[in-house]
């Protein structure tokens, strides 16, 4: 049956798109074999060096470390693709993958959606495996597998959404390498003065202020609660994204999914003009 309407020819040229990077990417599997290594390294570095330093909520037992410190590295995976998806996308314009594109009938915004949706599948075959790790250092769900799976959800969520930061930035340099670099230098101080790795009630004021209304800090606080990984006693901060995460993350990422969607159609428009 033939898709009628512009939504319609947008969503079929988008998951062809699609489908063309999926299959790249499988033909190239060391990227995403790259992509496992970091937060595998992660997982076990923090867990098992840091693990009996850190107290989180009174408690300085390394298995409550753990548990605590799993959600921010899930939410830091998702975001560190941002950089992946904005070297894919300046790797295209930069070899006139984008102008050969432009040359067939399709919807101009299907080229990035395509691009951000296949981005999400790969995020979330590597959230997959990272899973399997966390378990087995012991990482452990307690609130049952239906707020379980809406917590990765919302991880995935925050991944799409900070694609389209990636998207922008691919279309807005020259190069590959440049796509690389601008899609990581903002991502550590936006990981680190959160609430991923340490609770943000021991961080000074300002920067307790910054953590607590930091996007990423939103969608962590939500998977914690949604995994039960919030340890008895653990102090609530007075903020209303720490006080309804859950609300806060949804809200944060559609924000922006619309922002930054909007502005990479609209480079995209004008740099393929």
């Amino acid at each position: 049956m033939r898709v009628h309407g512009g939504l319609g020819r947008s969503v079929r040229d988008s998951l062809v798109v699609a489908k063309r990077n999926l299959i790249r990417m499988a033909r190239i599997p060391e990227v995403v074999i790259f992509g496992l290594i970091q937060p595998i390294m992660f997982v076990v570095l923090f867990s098992y060096v840091f693990g009996g330093s850190i107290s989180v909520g009174g408690n300085t037992d390394p298995s409550a470390y753990r548990e605590f410190l799993m959600a921010g590295i899930f939410a830091q995976t998702v975001t560190f693709a941002t950089a992946g998806a904005g070297a894919g996308i300046a790797d295209d314009m930069h070899k006139g993958l984008i102008d050969r594109f432009r040359s067939l009938p399709m919807a101009r915004g299907a080229v990035l959606t395509g691009r951000t949706l296949a981005d999400l599948v790969q995020t979330a075959l590597t959230l997959v495996v990272l899973a399997i790790v966390a378990v087995i250092v012991g990482w452990r769900i307690h609130e049952g597998v239906l707020k379980a799976l809406g917590g990765f959800a919302l991880l995935l969520l925050l991944g799409y959404a900070f694609s389209w930061i990636g998207a922008l930035i691919g279309l807005s340099v020259r190069t590959p390498e440049a796509a690389t670099s601008g899609g990581l230098i903002w991502l550590f101080p936006l990981t680190f003065i959160s609430n991923a790795f340490v609770p943000a009630d021991n961080m000074p004021t300002v920067l307790r202020t910054i953590a607590e209304w930091n996007p990423f800090s939103a969608t962590v606080q939500a998977a914690r609660e949604l995994f039960g990984n919030l340890p008895p006693g653990y102090p609530v901060p007075d903020a209303w994204p720490m006080q309804h995460p859950v609300w806060a993350s949804l809200i944060w990422s559609v924000a922006i999914i619309v922002f930054f969607r909007t502005l990479a159609v609209r480079k995209f428009r004008s740099a393929t003009a």
